[in-house]
């Protein structure tokens, strides 16, 4: 490219041309070969839903923006693009989609569907990564359903399994009736419902009855009734109580405990008995214990070795244990049994109650807990390597560790990996149909799916018939192992790129991705899975609420990118502070679009100085941070303010981007460009490429500076803005993108905050006198006649230094510095007779008055009045037999200097200086 094509406008269309550019030359490919210092990146997979949300972007853009940095500072960046697949998102599109359960085709083809639907997803989803500029390396994508990826995941399992860390047993587990899956405690997303406390009497089946007192302060049962009140939210389990638990504490209960009472309507008899975990203040102080309505109730029957009533089935419907409601569902089981209860006066109230239910996270369905024999990872094995692990990761936020230790010491059960589903990583497990003895494959030949094939071997007792596990994993057991794949891992050469440097995520999958990635690569390896962990928040819509498509507030990326561009819309997402939820809007966006134009404009104005013929014929080396020591010893003392800035600039972008601080490093970006830049070094030194009576070395210089603060801005933006970056810097360099460059280097001899103070202060100095001419409406190119600086002996040294800017950038003809205050006076320029009054009070002898006042010397008649008012004759003039007064006359004054010119005064607000101007 040359500057005699250089577009009026910037074009955020051509954004396109750059991304298929970097993606032919493959500029962000990892080496691996040793020569440069390697910088791994655990990249989050994204469930491939066919479109990327504003949350993916700002996730994507902190990674994207730290992987260009990182390559700018000399490193062989990993940076690989994963998907992860698997779980019930795909396979609850699939069943949507085709009108379809998963069991009403066989597996193998509702599996081909899911693979076909994923296959078109990535599609979509990976140009629109390409389009908002994200520099993967495309060639380390790795796909969690292909066999290379279910290798590494069925590999992993059976590690585990030997080391004791994977067992199958008959626990209960989370139940989703609607994905008719066990699903981790992870995995329960919890929201609140509105619902009723009902009061329900179990009546005493003891042959000595005792007196129970009413266990609430409102006397709704009969007191001389046997039995205990109960307050449940969920009726419909009754049929599957197994106990009452009491306070042991609590005096109202003391005689009934160990006792029996009946369980109305399914009339099984059950104990009273006593735990010190149950609240006398919540209901009535008396709780059923049923199988199982939460995790308390799980943790009764263990410690109580009470019975377990299956009244639930896989579905979410009334198993033959819930006797007449048999065949119902959940819902309808409740609202019958509520009116049973009534009907037998066992109700004896209800109370509205606020109630936090645990759904599905995908599907959100209620969850159920049911006893299945399922497969578990042993979660409390680990917890306290767990916990060590994340200690030692350098949190970004700090805070957000806590998230991950809190979930690790609330952990109860052990984490169920078995789903009931067909589209995910097969669990690599027969079991042989006589025994039922457990066997394993061979590494070498996975991956397998049991359910297709079987063993050819035989089981100890001698059969070679084996039943295949059907079940598959859970799609984190996938997810997990992303830091280890992406290291090679099982190859040993996979430590050379193990722990990664850098896992970015969201704060919202802390408890599962982050929790179980750490679990996962301790049981395998022993290591943590990296060192840094940055979280990013969620983004918020314009309306203040999550960004949501039943929300309606959902703004594609694609819209932004259509009418702005893809760096308009990093520029949003890079003004953000880690962890913290993010706003979406379009101000923001507009403001990004305006300072790449401003910039753009300030280039194009430039371009025609700093590639100009004669710089060539000068042989002038201009490089970055003025390296050139010819011309850094010639710099103006503008040209060395600006410079400081610039690299101060560097040194805190610099700090910025290695703390993750994006905001800051682009709000001092656009500010420093926009205004230091732009606005103020642009506006002075214009003089110096214009005027004929600059100096060479001055002129020079001038260009030097412009293009060196351009040039290095450029590359301090480009981790942010690479479409724009690359766009203007072709005209530097036609070879190389400058996302591949080496980041600026500082010059610290150019820092020097003296320069930084008094340039500074020409600069503020410039401002006051242009606010001044654009209050007098004079237009900023006209020139002044004359303006003389007022202050102190300190100042005045200093604008001596400036005074060639001063005067070139404002167009004053002759510049003074003086010291201390101006001899200014007024000086009376014109008197005219006050018509009004004159005519009316001197009728006939107006015109004397008229004459007099017209003819003589307007300042003598000034001062006549004012030593005539001193005298105390009130300002009086005698004309004839007439006397006028200051009323009379209009006088016009104007305020003129030593010179006797007329002048315009300016105090400045924050400078110990006062301008003299004359126009």
């Amino acid at each position: 490219m040359t500057i005699d094509n250089i577009p009026k406008d910037y074009d955020h269309k051509k954004e396109k041309e750059w991304q298929k550019k970097w993606d032919d030359d493959q500029i962000y490919k990892f080496l691996g070969n040793g020569t440069k210092p390697r910088y791994i990146i655990d990249t989050p997979p994204p469930y491939p839903t066919g479109s990327i949300h504003m949350g993916h972007v700002l996730n994507w853009v902190y990674i994207d923006i730290n992987a260009r940095y990182k390559r700018l500072k000399g490193f062989d960046v990993l940076f690989p693009q994963g998907w992860d697949c698997h779980g019930l998102p795909t396979e609850v599109k699939v069943e949507e989609n085709n009108n379809i359960k998963k069991n009403d085709v066989s597996r193998a083809e509702f599996r081909n569907m899911c693979v076909d639907l994923t296959k078109e997803n990535i599609a979509l989803m990976k140009n629109q990564m390409k389009s908002i500029g994200f520099s993967q390396d495309w060639s380390r994508e790795y796909i969690t359903m292909t066999p290379e990826y279910m290798r590494k995941t069925q590999t992993s399992f059976l590690q585990m399994y030997e080391k004791g860390l994977i067992y199958q047993g008959i626990h209960p587990v989370n139940w989703c009736p609607r994905c008719e899956t066990a699903i981790a405690f992870a995995e329960v997303e919890y929201s609140s419902n509105d619902t009723f406390l009902n009061y329900v009497k179990f009546p005493s089946v003891n042959e000595e009855a005792d007196n129970i007192e009413d266990s609430t302060s409102n006397k709704n049962s009969d007191s001389d009734e046997n039995g205990v009140l109960i307050a449940t939210t969920r009726p419909e389990l009754m049929s599957a109580c197994v106990a009452v638990v009491v306070s042991p504490d609590d005096d109202r209960y003391t005689d009934i405990i160990g006792k029996e009472v009946e369980v109305p309507l399914s009339k099984q008899k059950v104990k009273v008995i006593a735990d010190n975990e149950v609240d006398p203040e919540f209901g009535t102080g008396a709780v059923m214990v049923c199988t199982f309505g939460d995790k308390t109730d799980v943790s009764w029957v263990n410690k109580h070795n009470l019975d377990i009533i299956e009244a639930i089935d896989e579905k979410g419907i009334m198993t033959k244990s819930a006797g007449r409601y048999e065949g119902m569902t959940l819902k309808e089981c409740k609202l019958a049994t509520v009116d049973d209860l009534k009907a037998e006066g066992c109700i004896v109230k209800q109370e509205p109650v606020d109630q936090n239910v645990g759904q599905c996270w995908r599907c959100k369905t209620p969850i159920e807990i049911l006893v299945k024999k399922q497969w578990f990872v042993a979660v409390n094995k680990l917890i306290d390597d767990i916990k060590s692990a994340t200690n030692s990761m350098n949190w970004v936020p700090d805070h957000m560790k806590s998230r991950l230790l809190n979930w690790a010491d609330s952990m109860e059960w052990d984490w169920c990996v078995s789903r009931q589903r067909i589209f995910a990583t097969p669990i690599p497990v027969w079991f042989c149909k006589k025994c039922a003895k457990v066997h394993l494959p061979n590494i070498e030949d996975l991956p397998v799916d049991p359910t297709q094939t079987q063993p050819s071997i035989e089981c100890d007792c001698g059969s070679r018939e084996f039943r295949g596990e059907e079940d598959v994993l859970d799609t984190w057991m996938d997810s997990s192992i992303s830091p280890l794949n992406i290291a090679g891992w099982p190859d040993p050469s996979f430590k050379d790129n193990f722990p990664a440097d850098l896992r970015p995520q969201g704060h919202d999958i802390i408890r599962t991705w982050a929790f179980y990635t750490t679990l996962r690569t301790l049981a395998l390896v022993d290591e943590k899975p990296f060192d840094e962990i940055v979280i990013n928040g969620m983004v918020f819509g314009e309306d203040g609420y999550k960004m949501s498509k039943s929300r309606g507030n959902v703004i594609g990326p694609e819209e932004v990118i259509e009418e702005y561009g893809a760096d308009a819309l990093r520029t949003w997402a890079a003004n953000s502070v880690p962890g913290s939820d993010v706003p979406f809007d379009w101000k923001d966006i507009k403001y990004g679009y305006k300072f790449l134009r401003k910039f753009w404009n300030a280039f194009r104005f430039i371009s025609m100085h700093i590639f100009d013929e004669n710089m060539s014929n000068e042989n002038i080396n201009i490089v970055n941070n003025g390296s050139n020591n010819a011309i850094k010893d010639k710099l103006m003392p503008l040209d060395k303010w600006i410079l400081s800035k610039l690299n101060n600039l560097n040194k805190e972008v610099t700090e910025a981007f290695e703390t993750y601080n994006f905001a800051t490093a682009i709000n001092s970006i656009e500010k420093f460009v926009w205004h230091d830049f732009c606005d103020e070094y642009i506006e002075a030194v214009k003089y110096r490429l214009y005027n004929d009576d600059v100096t060479r070395d001055s002129r020079i210089t001038a260009k030097y500076t412009l293009k060196t603060v351009v040039e290095t801005s450029l590359k301090l933006l480009s981790p942010i803005t690479p479409h724009f970056a690359d766009e203007v810097y072709q005209y530097f360099e036609n070879t190389n993108s400058i996302n591949i460059i080496k980041w600026p280097k500082l010059d610290e001899d150019l820092i020097d905050d003296v320069f930084e103070d008094n340039g500074q202060l020409a600069i503020e100095t410039i401002g006051e006198i242009r606010r001044f001419k654009s209050s007098s409406k004079i237009p900023l190119n006209v020139p002044l006649s004359e303006v003389n600086i007022y202050t102190n002996e300190d100042l005045k040294a200093v604008y001596e230094e400036y005074i060639d800017d001063i005067k070139g950038t404002l167009k004053i003809h002759k510049l003074d510095l003086l010291v201390g205050k101006p001899d200014i006076h007024e000086k009376v320029v014109e008197v005219t007779p006050a018509m009004d009054k004159i005519g009316p009070q001197f009728k006939g002898d107006a015109p004397k008055i008229i004459k007099y006042l017209t003819s003589n010397d307007p300042e003598e008649i000034a001062n006549l009045l004012e030593e005539n008012e001193e005298k105390g004759n009130n300002g009086q003039i005698t004309i004839g037999d007439n006397v006028i007064t200051n009323e009379h006359v209009n006088i016009v004054k104007e305020v003129v200097g030593k010179s006797g010119k007329k002048v315009d005064v300016v105090q400045s607000d924050n400078l110990d200086v006062l301008f003299e101007i004359i126009k």
